[in-house]
This record gives structure tokens, C-alpha cells and sequence, in this order.
């Protein structure tokens, strides 16, 4: 069975108004990046800010709370040549929930909008985009606002 997104949950309640949110930023990302669904699938694990602090500790060294975290399983462009006929993981996302209600009313948009974001920034990390450089940065959030702009959901 082909899946877009598996989603997990750690210490919160499942809500299916998120997992479809999540669905179609993965779905039209899937599209617009032109990556086959039957070949690749993403990894979501949906948590809180405690939850998400260890894994930043165990993984980054960081012992703070962070709104998403990222693992590729893929260098840029490489999962092309690596994927085979099994369905494979393009990589695992860790949203923290709380962070994301918190990162909501602080810039005064929809929860919605806010995990659209965080699903969208994830996913670009994934396929090996980053934020460091300013041209960098440019890039990555145009691609990530086309993506919100192309279903509607916006900063208001």
C-alpha cells in the first residue's frame, strides 16, 4: 500500500484536522518537486515542546525546545538514483504541536497556517534545502510560499 505520509503521535491526542492539513501541504509539495508517491513517503511524528527538546539534546546537542526538526534520509537530488522499486522514507519530521500554537498567535496567523509552514519548511529540509546562506534562505522560502500561496493559506 502506497502512503504520502505516515504520521505518528508522541505524548498528544491524534486530531484528524491536522492530518489533513499535513496531507495536502505533502501532496502538493509531492507535486510541485515531481517525486513519485508510489517510490517515497514522509515520516511525521507530531509532539509536544518536551518531547521534541530530547530529540534536539540526543540528536543535535541542543537542550531546548524547537518547533521542527528534520532528518533526510537523501542528499540533494540524490534520492533520484537511490530509490528502487519499494516504497522508501525521503526522511523523518518532528513537529512540535505546542510550538506550533504558540508560533501562531506570536504572529498572529492560523494554527492551520502555522503547521502548513512547519510541514512545508520540513519537507524542503528534507529534500536538502537550508536557511543558513541569504541566498539560501530566499530560495527555500519562495519555494515554501508558493507551496501555501498554491492552497490558500496565508499569513492572515
Amino acid at each position: 500500500m502506497v502512503n504520502l505520509v505516515e504520521i505518528e503521535y508522541a505524548e498528544i491526542e491524534p486530531d484528524k484536522q491536522m492530518e489533513k492539513t499535513i496531507y495536502q501541504v505533502l501532496e502538493t509539495c509531492f507535486a510541485k518537486e515531481n517525486l513519485p508517491k508510489e517510490q517515497l513517503y514522509v515520516n511525521i511524528i507530531l509532539t509536544n515542546s518536551k518531547v521534541i527538546q530530547q530529540y534536539n539534546k540526543k540528536f543535535r546537542q541542543i537542550d531546548r525546545a524547537t518547533d521542527v526538526l528534520s532528518f533526510p534520509m537523501f542528499e540533494r537530488g540524490e534520492w533520484k538514483q537511490e530509490v528502487g522499486q519499494e516504497q522508501e522514507v525521503l526522511g523523518d519530521l518532528i513537529i512540535s504541536v505546542e510550538k506550533v500554537k504558540e508560533q501562531a498567535k506570536e504572529y498572529g496567523h492560523s494554527f492551520e497556517r502555522e503547521l502548513a509552514y512547519m510541514t512545508v519548511h520540513g519537507f524542503y529540509h528534507l529534500m536538502g534545502y537550508d536557511h543558513m546562506e541569504e541566498e539560501d534562505k530566499k530560495e527555500m522560502r519562495q519555494k515554501e510560499e508558493t507551496i501555501l500561496n498554491s492552497l490558500h493559506i496565508t499569513r492572515n
